[in-house]
């Protein structure tokens, strides 16, 4: 039975790497001596060595050691093999680029399907959804498809803002470009705004953490939903 963690942000404000989520994890994870950790969306250029160096130090206060994929000559058998798995956060671009280039996308799909417990933050979490076409990155790599893993039947908005009531900013809000999209697209997307999470188990899709999140459906207004709320009837 799948069992998952779509979550908006690895950091809050005002508190370190995976803290404010930390004692959570360490329930999830609680079968796990080891996860595996995909580094491949190298934050701000990070390398996966040190991008692996700070998941370790994180999963160290709850016991747990962490080992980079790039670790491992067979990536693929490393997935099939792990404990659990964490995708951190990054370029969601850099991400699906590199899970479809090392071939990785239908064995990870199907190695979470199967069980294994998956931490996803930010691009972690892009890629939980049907497509990454609702991520806030820069395409600065093109990959083979913008299809995703669809642990989950909608698309995620991580780190979704709200606009600010006396913003002069003149450019376009996250709502405005979720409205874009589904101009094109009809799935629906989830805004998550930083410190919520979603559970995913078989059946259920709980909405965690202290704030609630923005729902968008095609041909529907947007609406607001409380932390506990149940999702999985979106589709």
């Amino acid at each position: 039975m799948q069992n998952i963690i779509i979550a908006s942000t690895s950091t809050v404000h005002g508190s370190g790497y995976l803290e404010y989520i930390i004692q959570d994890l360490k329930a999830f994870f609680k079968n796990a001596d080891t996860i595996l950790f995909i580094p491949y969306a190298r934050p701000g250029g990070i390398s996966h060595e040190d991008y692996t160096r700070l998941a370790n130090k994180a999963f160290a206060k709850i016991n747990i050691k962490v080992k980079g994929i790039h670790e491992f000559n067979n990536p693929a058998q490393a997935i099939k093999n792990a404990q659990g798995i964490f995708v951190g956060g990054g370029n969601t671009f850099v991400l699906t680029n590199q899970l479809y280039k090392h071939n990785l996308i239908d064995i990870l799909k199907q190695t979470v399907k199967n069980g294994t417990p998956y931490l996803g933050t930010s691009a972690g979490s892009n890629i939980c959804g049907l497509t990454i076409k609702t991520t806030n990155d820069m395409p600065i790599v093109l990959p083979p498809s913008f299809n995703a893993l669809g642990l989950v039947p909608f698309n995620i908005n991580p780190h979704y803002l709200d606009p600010l009531a006396n913003s002069k900013h003149m450019g376009e809000t996250r709502e405005t470009r979720i409205k874009e999209f589904h101009h094109f697209n009809t799935p629906p997307v989830i805004g998550l705004r930083e410190g919520s999470w979603l559970h995913v188990t078989q059946n259920s899709i709980i909405l965690k953490g202290p704030l609630t999140a923005r729902v968008f459906e095609y041909n529907k207004v947007p609406y607001e939903v409380e932390t506990e709320t149940q999702l999985n009837q979106l589709k």
